[in-house]
């Protein structure tokens, strides 16, 4: 499948994600704000997904794809098939394990995460209750992972990219069918966490099943492919985890300042996440299986063009999205969250927080597009030096900031970290030989960042205008919307004009 298409495919199941999540958001603004409830799921939420990015996402998905791919090529899907479930199995017992020993530790384990709740003993009472209930998601997650892999691999892309839907559906149905009958609305959103692992689970087992993948449960066994899976694994977890214990560091350490400060940053984190998670992780789940069959078949130069044209379509979608992000960050929170229990007080923590993520948004963006170069070369390693350094320069810089400026210093040391980790990627692979600019993108940045300038300036003005209206409940959405197409006119009009971007690109891109 060409470039273009998987990531339009990925993308825009994604966008419609997206939109459900900030339906979700809203509710949960809505229901909790700010406050002690809110704080203690935020911590339960956060607790499994650490561990679905290091092991699902992040280690298993890096390992598993070229390997599954590479055997689809060589040897055919039944061996292919053999492979996953053998992993399946193994994966399966490992994850089980983790989580009863959880669920028994849980109170030490929230000690740990989260130690500013020990002296608010309802806050950590509630913390423990609702990461018992959310921390099986694990599991599910965990195996829609590795039928996400499979799908995938075979250039079947709709059915995964669409079981981010399904957990918003759960929770939007969690915050309002179950929260009348349970104590309070965290309680009802953390069965609809659990509850989405399944439905997820099943989604994708019946998605395999159409493609004659349908994987069977075995008896763990670890077979030679199976270790070579776990030995290219450890490097990546170790490099995923590096970059997860950012995630667990500024949770931690927002615990200690004022309460509704892991709140704010959130729900800031679900703004920025949205042209993150359409432009970075579309691009990056397309590209992997795309230049791993190009690296396996040897050819070098396919494999640079691609990855020139994969950072010149995400710089082309990316830097705009910064600008807007910046210049709208106060009218976006406003707009999404405003109602409830979320109040003024929690739209400029959360606002702040999204200004200091958002400059870091073209290095997060291109950390998910240069990553899967080196996964594709099964060089597991490189990126794990990059990301311990990351790591540790997060958490100096995290905890030198936050004395400064609180929250909002954790945010910011999370994008500094993010710029380190892509320019380093960037000059590994560019040493390596396997990245180098051509001249046509020399020639497009340039011209990007000089049509995102102008489309700031001309949104900057236009929110002078629309200042009063923002203001008004009844037509703050449609000031907002106004705004949003005005930049986006104003951002093709000059990427036009200044040959930042060319409708012949979009066949260019489509070749991959």
């Amino acid at each position: 499948m060409a470039l273009l298409r998987a990531t339009a495919t990925v993308g825009s199941y994604t966008m419609a994600s997206r939109v459900l999540g900030f339906v979700r958001d809203m509710a949960t603004a809505a229901f909790l704000g700010a406050g002690p409830i809110a704080d203690a799921f935020f911590v339960a939420f956060k607790f499994p997904n650490f561990f679905r990015r290091l092991f699902a996402e992040g280690a298993f998905a890096a390992a598993f794809v070229p390997m599954f791919a590479g055997t689809v090529a060589q040897h055919g899907k039944q061996a292919a098939k053999e492979f996953a479930e053998s992993a399946m199995a193994v994966l399966l017992a490992v994850l089980f394990v983790l989580v009863v020993a959880a669920e028994f530790a849980m109170p030490w384990v929230v000690a740990v995460i989260a130690p500013g709740f020990a002296d608010e003993p309802t806050r950590y009472a509630l913390a423990v209750d609702f990461t018992r209930v959310t921390f099986p998601y694990l599991l599910f997650i965990s195996l829609v992972s590795l039928q996400g892999g499979v799908l995938n691999s075979l250039d079947r892309f709709a059915a995964v990219a669409a079981t981010p839907i399904l957990l918003n559906l759960c929770l939007i149905g969690a915050i309002f069918g179950f929260t009348p009958f349970m104590p309070s609305a965290g309680h009802a959103l953390s069965w609809g966490v659990a509850l989405a692992g399944l439905a997820q689970f099943l989604f994708l087992a019946w998605a395999c099943g159409r493609e004659g993948m349908g994987l069977r449960l075995r008896m763990p066994k670890l077979s030679p492919e199976t270790r070579m899976l776990m030995t290219r694994m450890a490097p990546v977890a170790l490099g995923s985890g590096a970059a997860q214990i950012n995630l667990v560091i500024d949770v931690m350490l927002a615990s200690l300042l004022t309460a509704g400060s892991i709140s704010w940053l959130y729900y800031a984190d679900r703004v920025y996440e949205l042209p993150l998670a359409v432009i970075g992780i579309a691009i990056g789940t397309a590209l992997l299986p795309l230049q791993s069959r190009q690296v396996r078949l040897g050819d070098e130069e396919a494999a640079r063009t691609t990855l020139n044209r994969a950072i010149e379509a995400a710089s082309l979608l990316t830097l705009p999205a910064t600008a807007a992000l910046i210049v709208l960050a106060g009218p976006i929170v406003s707009v999404l969250f405003l109602r409830g229990a979320f109040t003024a007080v929690d739209v400029a923590g959360t606002a702040t927080a999204l200004i200091a993520y958002t400059v870091g948004l073209p290095a997060y963006v291109a950390v998910k597009v240069l990553t899967p170069n080196f996964y594709a070369r099964h060089d597991t390693k490189s990126p794990v030096k990059i990301a311990v350094a990351c790591v540790i320069f997060n958490t100096v810089c995290g905890v030198s900031l936050m004395q400064v400026i609180g929250h909002v210093g954790l945010a910011l040391a999370t994008a500094l970290a993010a710029i380190l980790n892509s320019g380093a990627l960037a000059w590994m692979l560019w040493r390596a030989g396997h990245f180098a600019p051509d001249a046509r993108l020399k020639s497009r940045l340039p011209r990007q960042l000089a049509a995102t300038a102008m489309m700031a300036l001309i949104l900057s003005a236009g929110l002078r205008f629309a200042e009063p209206f923002l203001a008004v409940h009844g037509l703050r959405y449609v000031a907002l919307a106004a705004l949003i197409a005005l930049g986006l006119a104003a951002y093709g009009a000059a990427a036009l004009i200044l040959g930042a971007a060319r409708p012949a690109d979009l066949k260019s891109f489509a070749r991959g």
